[in-house]
């Protein structure tokens, strides 16, 4: 772990990453490609020390209250936040100056912040992301070994729930020939059923590689899953886009199964609704709904 003074901490779109890499060691994680030039060790956390100080000036200057989005690219709630509390000061300060939060992360260390998430939500608005990927409970801890468990992260979205904080979950990635199957699929989608969350994201049953990233996804089939590593090469070469021969079978049972239970799965529909800050009025009416 290592300290900067970053120079900005929101994005064009009010995102902003507190941290830079990440210790929860997934298999698959796109965030370890090179494109992303991070020149540092990928499990020496860079820490942002001046994001509070930051965040506090930009939103003191905006004119017009929004939502801010943390977690895209590396989890707010890692195992360093419980030392350093950089997201809970954050947070504090939306919660200060009336601004909405869109938090994503696989941990749910999140519930440390439960009393903070739902004075946003009551002043504003709070959307809660989870991404759950793994039904299976061993698997799911050779695939994300450092993180919370699926059942874990589940339990999470209950509590949420029960606190009146919407949810979403981000189905994905699958990865072929592991845990891109019929009986994965239903697992994750019933425990978001039993969770009664908002919508769920899934870009389809698949996952992506690319340089960097790759070559790390490699050595842990080799570690975990012999002979893989040469059926994937074989089948996708260096290919950006890894779809499975499933997609077309097991979108349609997420669609199906998401319109059966109203919960919302068109994604331009949901990525609106995370970065939409309504009146409080209009929030507080949907919110009775939800």
């Amino acid at each position: 772990m290592h300290f900067v003074n970053a120079k900005g901490i929101l994005s064009a779109k009010n995102g902003m990453n507190l941290y830079r890499g990440c210790t929860h060691g997934c298999i698959y994680c796109d965030s370890r490609s090179r494109c992303y030039q991070m020149n540092h060790a990928f499990e020496d956390i860079e820490v942002k020390q001046n994001a509070p100080e930051l965040l506090e000036k930009a939103l003191r200057s905006k004119r017009k209250k929004c939502m801010i989005g943390t977690g895209a690219m590396c989890d707010p709630y890692m195992h360093c936040e419980e030392q350093l509390g950089l997201t809970r000061k954050c947070l504090e300060i939306i919660e200060r100056y009336g601004f909405g939060v869109a938090v994503q992360t696989k941990s749910n260390r999140i519930l440390r912040d439960l009393d903070l998430l739902k004075s946003i939500n009551e002043k504003a608005k709070c959307v809660v992301q989870m991404t759950l990927t793994t039904y299976d409970e061993d698997l799911c801890r050779i695939l994300e070994p450092e993180v919370s468990t699926t059942r874990e992260r589940f339990e999470a979205l209950q509590v949420f729930q029960d606190n009146g904080i919407p949810t979403v979950v981000w189905m994905s990635p699958f990865l072929p020939f592991i845990n891109a199957n019929r009986e994965n699929v239903e697992g994750i989608l019933a425990y978001c059923i039993r969770a009664k969350v908002y919508g769920i994201i899934c870009f389809g049953i698949g996952l992506t590689l690319r340089e960097g990233n790759r070559e790390y996804f490699y050595q842990a089939l080799d570690r975990h899953f012999p002979d893989l590593k040469e059926v994937y090469q074989r089948k996708y070469g260096h290919a950006y886009e890894i779809g499975s021969d499933k997609n077309g079978e097991l979108m349609k049972l997420f669609h199906s199964t998401c319109r059966e239970h109203g919960i919302v799965s068109d994604m331009d529909s949901l990525f609106t609704y995370l970065h939409t800050l309504p009146e409080k009025e209009t929030y507080e009416q949907l919110s009775l709904f939800t």
